[in-house]
């Protein structure tokens, strides 16, 4: 028994809140059970130096957490003077998550950076960043269109995560704390909406994992990110 009493292919009650931050190109507020991250898009006409006349654009993410998102406080990274490995490691793997699916050529020479900020942790950070800067990423897309900003149609799919674990001896879907910190293996999954994958992320942290189970994970994942991707087109009135 799970102890959230779910089922072993059964995900956390997931919502979309696209209105959370109206200051912003576009943005989301992402729940998934008791993790909650702020996820806004910013348009910028300047690019940095490296792609500057080349005709492309970008697409980039930061990536935080507020110090009273977890049990205890957790010191600003600013105040520390420097990021966290784990924080550098996190918003690169959003930043690719989402170029995965991005036409940079139509975006043209324009940036978007997608801040994704943990208002509470309770597991699953990173793929609900993910799949939160995804919704996010597409209200900056309408809003550059409606001002004939773009060159053609910059989203070319959608891009979901899920966590995925083995947890005491059997392969469940979308992990919470209790489970994340005690499961036997804990894995990422980064699927687009055509069924590929742009990144697994995978590690035993007990006893190694077969094949099987891996490919059991994967049917999981699968079956998540689908279901997180009707409600990412449902959020967006698709």
């Amino acid at each position: 028994m799970r102890p959230s009493g779910r089922a072993p292919d059964e995900m956390r009650a997931v919502s979309f809140d696209i209105t959370a931050a109206p200051q912003a190109e576009g943005a989301c507020l992402v729940t998934c059970g008791n993790t909650r991250v702020l996820c806004t898009a910013s348009v910028e006409t300047s690019l940095p130096p490296w792609l500057r006349g080349q005709g492309v654009g970008w697409v980039t993410a930061e990536y935080g957490m507020l110090p009273r998102a977890t049990g205890s406080r957790t010191r600003r990274e600013a105040t520390a003077g420097k990021q966290s490995g784990r924080t550098q490691e996190i918003q690169r793997l959003i930043g690719r998550s989402l170029r995965a699916v991005v036409d940079r050529k139509a975006l043209g020479e324009a940036q978007i950076t997608i801040d994704c900020d943990v208002l509470q942790a309770d597991g699953g950070t990173r793929t609900a960043s993910i799949t939160g800067a995804w919704v996010a990423l597409a209200r900056a897309v309408e809003w550059m269109k409606a001002r004939d900003m773009l060159k053609g149609d910059v989203l070319r799919d959608q891009v979901a995560a899920i966590s995925c674990g083995i947890f005491r001896g059997t392969p469940v879907l979308d992990l919470d704390y209790p489970e994340d910190s005690e499961a036997d293996t804990d894995a990422n999954f980064v699927m687009t909406g055509n069924g590929n994958i742009v990144e697994v992320q995978g590690t035993a942290e007990q006893e190694p994992f077969s094949k099987d189970q891996l490919l059991e994970l994967m049917a999981l994942a699968e079956k998540g990110t689908s279901e997180l991707m009707a409600l990412q087109r449902e959020s967006l009135g698709k």
